[in-house]
């Protein structure tokens, strides 16, 4: 049985972020507090006792303790159900969290040659002794089984395959630790259940749906998807700064080419968005954007939000 639980299902900063007076920030601090997110991530299990996160965000700390899914298990001094992550990117809402994991617990981080570098070349991540905490390469295109920290199978199977999109936003104008040729920074996930045959796609990240894209998702019977803005120049369009969602790497829900026209007609089972920037007026219960997501059969989770295949 395929298990994922929704631990966080916000874009970077979270919502409310610390610093914005926006109107969906501004709901979730007052009136609707069911508004608020952490920063996006998920946890998933082939046995419902071992579990690996997909990406580790800043609120890590936060989503463990409100996850009872990943508490110690009762009469342990020192236990983690967690058994590894597996990074997507590099960016700093989806590599912060593995700070937090500095304890002495056993797991495995599986990422990119490219964000493995991005680790290497910040000597900040070095508080996660390699004795304990391995760095295991991935590769595009390859599937492979994470382990548990005994080295036994995890019943997972990980297809990493690569999606459009940009490397970390804080490597613009500098040299990659792993040069800036080829592709890695940015990968969506194929996750599978080796014993029933279950499976489910994630793709944090994805700056455009091309045909290849299109082929991979038909007839998925879930998907977790990039939803960061509803339009492209969402954040310019509010004052809330000068970049388009195309300029940081992600696809817009709305419009001709968004995410949502893009991806109907495919005959996916359930269509999950995740990474939603506090920008996105979907995220407002009552909002015409909102309504038309659902009508089009999305759905923006809450936090916690456990799904089962």
């Amino acid at each position: 049985m395929l298990r994922v639980v929704v631990l966080g299902a916000a874009a970077g900063g979270g919502v409310p972020q610390w610093n914005c007076g926006c109107p969906v920030c501004r709901a979730a601090r007052s009136k609707h507090p069911e508004l608020q997110s952490t920063q996006s991530s998920i946890a998933i299990s082939a046995d419902g006792e071992h579990w690996f996160l997909i990406n580790a965000s800043p609120d890590l700390r936060q989503q463990l303790t409100a996850t009872p899914q990943l508490h110690p298990r009762a009469g342990k001094l020192r236990h983690s159900p967690v058994s590894g992550v597996i990074l997507t990117n590099g960016e700093i809402d989806a590599v912060a969290g593995l700070l937090s994991m500095r304890e002495g617990s056993p797991f495995t981080i599986y990422a990119h040659r490219k964000v493995l570098a991005i680790l290497g070349d910040n000597s900040i991540f070095n508080v996660l002794n390699e004795k304990n905490v391995k760095r295991q390469p991935i590769e595009i295109d390859r599937a492979f089984e994470p382990a548990l920290p005994d080295g036994s199978p995890s019943g997972l199977e990980i297809l990493p395959f690569a999606v459009a999109g940009k490397g970390a936003w804080y490597l613009e104008g500098k040299t990659h630790p792993a040069g800036n040729d080829g592709a890695g920074d940015t990968l969506g996930l194929r996750i599978g259940d080796k014993a029933t045959g279950k499976y489910f796609y994630f793709l944090a990240a994805c700056a455009d749906v091309t045909d290849d894209l299109k082929s991979r998702l038909a007839g998925a019977p879930l998907i977790f998807f990039d939803g960061t803005v509803w339009r492209d120049d969402e954040l310019i369009v509010a004052d809330l700064g000068t970049k388009t969602g195309q300029g940081m790497g992600h696809i817009a829900m709305s419009g001709d080419s968004g995410a949502i026209e893009a991806l109907s007609g495919l005959n996916i089972g359930r269509k999950v968005f995740l990474h939603i920037n506090n920008s996105n007026p979907a995220l407002l219960h009552d909002s015409a954007e909102r309504k038309q997501a659902e009508r089009a059969g999305w759905q923006i989770p809450a936090d916690g939000t456990e799904i089962t295949l």
